[in-house]
């Protein structure tokens, strides 16, 4: 009898688990509801599919709030659907943003695609009019190509001759296709609601009442789940952890985490596993950088979190040293240092990893002018800026404004 009661407890384990890394099953919470992301993206592209018409779209949300993963679904769920109808383009913005290899790897892709054989020496123009070529046989063959376009922000700086090929071709009779732009821009509004969280919560760990667990069992556990979630403490640690990192993708890190710590002997979930799973994730490797950060790498960081969220499709050394001037001149801070120090900070930080360069064009550039982002989120730094003793009020004030 006892043996048989580990078995289960394991299988409980392996199963929570399992639920954690599978992203569908992840998001079925979020998308079960016909006014979900979810559905509305399905419905968009599969009207595009099925009444062969051309269409664009763009997918804006923080990075970590799912884009990917929704789309993900969508296509895989198109694909069973309609599995000789669909042809797929990715590119990046990170890797694809100039039109040159924009071309080169959608002519790549779909010589792939459609058994074709692929010449590596074809010029610019070669490879433009065979992307528009190949959308009209596609389009006769009643196939509807799909281009995802990733770091969409990129492709809208410069000459855009991508996009501007991509909707001439939407406009021939006999083009059908779909371009999909996924961008981190215009995220203010796009988190998810807490509540949301809750919900995503109780249908991870929520066992099945069925023949796969002694009935006793699964109704015990489940009912110990529910009064987790509805206890005071839990929520405290829980809100803590959704201000420290409110993603999906971070949210299924901390689950696992807490499962993993699950009593083996009981075969329950408590409240100490959420919170020993909080305190082994809040001491991660980009908090314990900013704690050695100088006062001016926190100004600089501050300087792009501030252009982020003004939307600022280009952001580069000289974009930030406007920013930081811009802070001091309406504050008349103590804490204005030379050009010269402020890129060795730069510098520094982008040997911390705390930024990095967006481009993939080597050292053509100075440094001044190669773009950067942040690899550090707005919660992160937030709490990195309250954990540092001797941070300049001013800093709290801009990013809690921001915020």
């Amino acid at each position: 009898m006892e043996m048989k009661g580990e078995n289960h407890k394991g299988k409980a384990l392996n199963l929570l688990r399992s639920r954690v890394c599978d992203p569908k099953f992840a998001f079925k919470a979020l998308y079960d509801s016909p006014e979900s992301n979810y559905s509305k993206l399905k419905f968009m592209i599969s009207s595009s599919v099925t009444e062969a018409c051309n269409n664009s779209i763009l997918l804006l949300g923080p990075r970590g709030s799912g884009k990917i993963s929704v789309l993900e679904l969508v296509i895989r769920d198109l694909l069973d659907e309609y599995p000789d109808s669909i042809s797929m383009i990715r590119l990046s913005g990170l890797l694809h943003s100039d039109d040159i290899s924009a071309f080169k790897e959608i002519a790549r892709q779909l010589c792939m695609e459609h058994q074709l054989l692929f010449s590596k020496s074809a010029s610019f123009d070669d490879n433009s009019q065979f992307m528009v070529a190949m959308l009209k046989e596609c389009g006769l063959a009643h196939k509807t190509v799909i281009f995802v376009l990733d770091e969409f922000d990129l492709f809208a700086q410069g000459k855009q001759r991508l996009l501007y090929s991509l909707l001439d071709a939407m406009q021939s009779v006999t083009s059908q296709a779909v371009v999909l732009g996924i961008s981190c821009r215009l995220d203010a509004d796009q988190l998810l609601e807490k509540r949301v969280r809750s919900r995503l919560l109780v249908h991870m760990l929520t066992l099945p009442v069925d023949s796969s667990f002694p009935r006793d069992y699964a109704i015990e556990f489940n009912r110990r789940v529910q009064n987790i979630v509805e206890d005071k403490r839990f929520k405290e640690t829980f809100n803590a952890y959704l201000n420290f990192d409110s993603s999906v993708k971070h949210l299924l890190k901390f689950l696992f985490c807490a499962i993993s710590h699950m009593d083996s002997k009981t075969g329950f979930l408590s409240h100490e596993n959420f919170k020993t799973a909080f305190s082994s994730i809040y001491r991660q490797p980009k908090l314990e950088c900013l704690r050695n950060c100088s006062i001016l790498e926190l100004y600089i960081l501050v300087c792009m979190k501030r252009l982020e969220v003004k939307e600022k499709s280009f952001c580069n050394f000289n974009s930030v040293m406007k920013e930081y001037k811009s802070i001091h001149d309406s504050f008349q801070t103590s804490d204005y240092y030379d050009r010269n120090v402020c890129l060795r900070a730069f510098e520094h930080l982008i040997n911390r990893e705390l930024i990095c360069f967006t481009d993939n064009r080597g050292h053509s550039l100075s440094i001044e002018y190669r773009p950067v982002k942040l690899l550090i989120s707005s919660a992160e730094l937030n709490q990195g800026l309250k954990a540092y003793h001797s941070c300049p009020a001013i800093l709290q004030k801009l990013m809690d404004r921001e915020g």
